[in-house]
Parts: structure tokens; sequence; C-alpha cells
């Protein structure tokens, strides 16, 4: 199935994490010009490392987050685009060739050709199909090319880059959207939307790594020439550093969190060894029950957590070839990117040049969403307004198919950084 988008005039997005779910409703112009005109976010319940385990707290955080973006707005919605993560998304490609007429240049008809070539007899097992993105066409097994018409040659390949998700977990999340009296219009991972929203033409161009780190899970995408050749969620994030200090400490996880993001740093100074801190004991709220504790105590909890986060991102570039490639760069975002010194942390155990990434790339943005909190909703709107995948209308799932192409992700990489 095709959208076209940017025919609408009003797009709506939700953003559904472990930590937040946030809904923006935007009005589109003839110039693909956005203007967000009603926004809502709340804490999420029923979620846990991006996979719903209840149904109705899910559905009541997603109808709160809506309401609140419908009244500010002043009109209802009743299709969304929603994100996916959790630790079980996954990317592979697909490879297609087609012979070619040596007497003509390649036209449109060629490109319709292959890309249906491309979407047919598509397998994926027992999973849903995320993303089916076109990525750089190949000339005779030659240089990449964006555009092939007009060129002329003997063959013409496409790569296919495939992002799916199981099945079983995308129907908990249908099943909460359809609850919320909301239908799907469209779907897309979390890292690809944030790297949409943070990373500059030249950086999706040249090569980097988007890494999201939210509330349960960290989404990562790595972006080649334009598009993203993989894709990976790890089951940890903010929320694993804030368990860490609630049960280091002795405290609620409401008293932990408001610690981290109070006196928080991934990494220890001098200083730290003095200055002091309130804690309360879990269960007690009375004055007379603080302890004091030595900051250093607390950024003792989270730094190893933040530093097991990054070597955990590190072996996934490792894995797919990236790791002692120089010239790739890797970008934070995401609620928890904003922990102080996390990104000189993540640099050093990556081995990285390392930025912090905010959502850049759509013009006036209201104050309070300009924030790397906010990436995925935000990455969304862009998503839908440079919509250019091509799903095939019949897709074949046999239990326990293979698609594990992510061999063949691995050596394109290595063959192209």
């Amino acid at each position: 199935m095709n959208h076209s988008f940017t025919r609408l005039s009003t797009l709506a997005t939700l953003d559904i994490g472990s930590s937040k779910v946030c809904c923006l409703i935007a009005h589109i112009g003839r110039d693909k010009r956005i203007e967000i005109v009603g926004h809502g976010y709340n804490a999420s319940h029923g979620i846990k490392n991006g996979i719903i385990t209840d149904i109705n707290q899910a559905t009541l955080s997603v109808c709160n987050a809506v309401e609140t973006a419908e009244q500010m707005a002043n009109e209802r919605i009743s299709r969304v685009i929603i994100n996916i993560s959790g630790e079980k998304t996954a990317g592979f490609l697909k490879n297609s060739t087609i012979s070619l007429h040596k007497n003509r240049p390649i036209n449109d008809t060629d490109i319709e050709k292959l890309i249906a070539k491309s979407n047919g007899k598509l397998n994926i097992g027992d999973n849903e199909l995320v993303h089916c993105l076109p990525t750089n066409y190949r000339i005779d097994k030659g240089e990449f090319v964006k555009d092939p018409r007009n060129i002329y040659g003997e063959n013409l390949s496409l790569n296919l880059m495939l992002g799916v998700y199981p099945q079983i977990l995308y129907k908990n999340l249908a099943n909460v959207i359809e609850n919320a009296h909301l239908e799907i219009a469209e779907k897309t991972f979390s890292a690809y939307a944030s790297g949409l929203a943070c990373l500059v033409d030249d950086e999706r161009e040249l090569g980097a790594t988007i890494v999201d780190i939210g509330g349960g899970t960290t989404s990562i995408a790595t972006f080649k020439d334009g598009f993203p050749i993989y894709f990976a969620t790890l089951p940890v994030g903010g929320n694993n550093i804030t368990n860490d200090i609630a049960w280091g400490l002795t405290t609620s996880f409401a008293h932990a969190e408001d610690l981290k993001n109070r006196h928080g740093c991934a990494f220890l100074i001098s200083q730290d060894e003095t200055e002091t801190l309130n804690v309360y004991p879990v269960g007690e709220e009375d004055d007379n029950t603080i302890r004091q504790i030595h900051k250093s105590d607390l950024i003792n909890i989270i730094a190893p957590r933040v530093e097991e986060i990054f070597e955990m991102v590190g072996r996934k570039l490792d894995e797919c070839g990236l790791k002692n490639t120089g010239s790739h760069r890797v970008v934070l975002t995401g609620g928890c990117s904003q922990l102080p010194g996390i990104r000189d942390v993540a640099a050093l155990v990556m081995d990285k040049q390392v930025r912090l990434g905010i959502p850049r790339n759509i013009p006036n943005i209201p104050k309070d969403l300009y924030n790397p909190t906010f990436s995925t909703a935000l990455g969304m709107l862009l998503f839908a307004i440079n919509y250019n995948e091509r799903k095939p209308n019949k897709i074949i799932s046999h239990s326990g198919a293979d698609i594990g192409g992510f061999s063949k992700i691995i050596s394109w990489i290595k063959q192209n950084f």
C-alpha cells in the first residue's frame, strides 16, 4: 500500500514510548511546510522496553496524550502515524537486478520493473513489514547512483532495505490504537524518525548512526548515502539508570528519577566527593527520615550503566563493521541524551566523534518541543511528508522463514565504508 501524505492538510503522529506518550498534530502547507498546531504528552503506563504489557493502561496513556493535543489544536484526529521500538526490531537487505536494453537509456519503465521485482515474493516470516525503503541504484555493479534515468547500462540493481517487527507484538500495539478509536495511517522505527529529525544532510550522506536513548530502549539507525542501512534496538535506557538509583539508594522510583534529572552526571569529578544530597528512604516522605549521601555515591551508580549502554551500542556497530571506521560519527538524542557528561562518555567508550542531536530539521518548532525528548515524534512528520516507500500489496509469511539478511547488511557496509 502506498500513501501520499503530502496531499493531506493535517497529519498526526503518536510516539508511544516506555516513559512517555506524545501526540503531535500539524498542518501541512503546499510547500511541505509544517506548522505544529497541537501537542500533548504524559507519562506512559502499560509499556515496558517498547513492548505493550497492559492494554488498558497503554490505551489510557494514548487517549490522554491525544486528547490534550486535540484540545490545543481544536480539532479531532482519526488517523495517526506511530513509532515502533523494542528489542525485536530488525532490518535486512534484499537485492534485485534486471537486464537493460543496450540501445536506449534507463527510463521510468525500467525503474518500475526493478521495484516490482524487488517487491515480488517478499517473505518476512511471522513479522509485520514496517519499512520497505528503496536505497541507491547500481548500474553494472559500479558506483551507486540515486537517479539512474537517462544512463546507459547492461544491468540495473537495487537494494531494498526492509524493516520488520514480530507480528504478535505489533498486534498488541495495533490493539491499543484501535481501543483509542484511532487508525494507523503508517508506521516507522523510532530511530529512523529521530534520524530524519536530527541528522544533517552531510551526516546522512557520509555516514552516521543516530542513537536514540529513551526510557526503556535505545534505538539505533545507521545512515549512508542518504538512506538507512541498519536498524537495531537495545532493551536498555534511562529507566534502567533510574532503577539502579532506586535500588542502590533504597528510595522510590519517583525520587530516584528526580535525583537523576537534577543531580545526575555520566562521570565523576572531584567536587562530587564533597557535595551532599538528600535522599528519602523508600516509603518514607517525612523530612525527619532524610539521609544524606555524597553526590559521588549517586554518580558511581549512574556511570557504570551509562558505560554499559555505549558498550552495547559499540558491539552493534562492531557487528556490522562500523566500529573501526574513523569517519563514521554518532549522534545522541532521546530524553536520556540530556544527562550531563553523556557525550564525553560515549566518545570515550566507542572511540567515535559524538555530538548531541536535537530536532533541527523542522523550522519554527514550539519552544517546549525543541528538545531531544521529542525527536521521534517530530521526525515522524518528516517521514510522512517525504514518504517514498513502495510496499507490496501481497506479502508471503512463512513461519520460520529465514529473514536473516543481516550478513548481506554486514557485507554491504564493509564494501561501502
